[in-house]
């Protein structure tokens, strides 16, 4: 598993390099001067050829890509925001973890309530259980989350006053953005959890229990919920780390601030340093999720661990008998 783990990370880097270059060349070639946007629109010339030199916009793109390259991943150095003058790597560790803390919530109350009713749904099939579940499931994933946001905001914050409308603090500022983000997520859950059920359930190791006499409720939860897991994690992975990346809207109605509108505000203002770095540091958190869903594969499923230790294995008594 060992080398399975550097494997992925190796798959990495290609990845990440691939979001920067291609980020990279789309916010050069995208309309608008970044030194008139800093300087306004009465700068002079020459305040403007010398606010383009500081910032080498005048260097060929080759140059420009290999030195943005270098100072990201061989010096580490993210720079500044050309229109704050605030480090990006400060405002990253000030952005993050609120962030964090509001996907966090949304995937746990995702899988809180999308698994069992896909479970329900499934052990219940055709009937009015899994009918109940497939409509709650087909109106989360079709409802957009700025609009039932902002129905939120109109009922507990204006109507009843129970919840604050923006802004963060404690615990409380993070219930409405997490219940108008997590709709999606539990309508996947529940749709996938549901299919991976179904197979699981039409086994001949889940009839053999029944016959033996295992509890149904044991049977349900540790053989047929416990094999139908690798789908459900691939699908929790992708929502978590879409989350990471996708709150921005949630975050700019709630006027949270995190990656996803310190992220709309550097597009906003065209502060290309940020949205660069933001998108690399956005895939970077991706790829580990993804490793991370890999990873919880080989504790799920026994026969992944074994194939690559089986590998492994295969491999040193070729070294031994060689």
């Amino acid at each position: 598993m060992g080398k399975y783990v550097v494997k992925r990370l190796l798959w990495m880097v290609p990845i990440v390099l691939g979001v920067a270059v291609l980020v990279f060349t789309l916010m050069t070639f995208c309309p608008g001067d970044p030194a008139e946007i800093i300087l306004g629109s009465t700068a002079t010339e020459e305040s403007l050829a010398l606010k383009r030199a500081e910032l080498g916009l005048d260097d060929p793109y080759l140059v420009r890509l290999g030195n943005f390259l270098s100072d990201t991943f061989l010096h580490f150095n993210l720079g500044d925001s050309w229109m704050s003058g605030v480090s990006i790597a400060e405002s990253i560790k000030e952005y993050l973890p609120r962030t964090l803390i509001l996907s966090i919530i949304m995937i746990s109350i995702s899988a809180v309530v999308g698994i069992p009713l896909g479970v329900i749904a499934a052990v219940k099939q055709n009937r009015w259980q899994d009918n109940l579940c497939m409509v709650v499931a087909l109106v989360g994933i079709s409802i957009p989350s700025f609009w039932l946001a902002l129905l939120l905001v109109i009922l507990f914050s204006v109507k009843l006053n129970w919840l604050p409308a923006m802004g963060i603090g404690g615990f409380k500022y993070y219930i409405l953005p997490a219940l108008a983000g997590c709709t999606g997520g539990i309508a996947a859950l529940a749709r996938q959890t549901r299919s991976s059920m179904l197979d699981v359930i039409r086994s001949d190791y889940i009839i053999t229990a029944r016959a033996k006499g295992v509890p149904e409720g044991q049977v349900i939860v540790k053989h047929a919920l416990k094999n139908g897991l690798i789908p459900i994690i691939t699908v929790l992975g992708t929502q978590f780390g879409r989350l990471l990346g996708g709150t921005m809207i949630l975050e700019t109605i709630f006027v949270i601030p995190g990656m996803g509108q310190f992220i709309i505000t550097a597009v906003n203002g065209r502060d290309y340093q940020v949205v660069q770095i933001g998108s690399i540091f956005l895939a970077i958190a991706f790829s580990f999720c993804m490793l991370v869903v890999d990873l919880l594969y080989a504790m799920v499923d026994p026969r992944i661990k074994a194939k690559y230790s089986g590998k492994s294995q295969k491999r040193k008594k070729v070294q031994a008998n060689g």
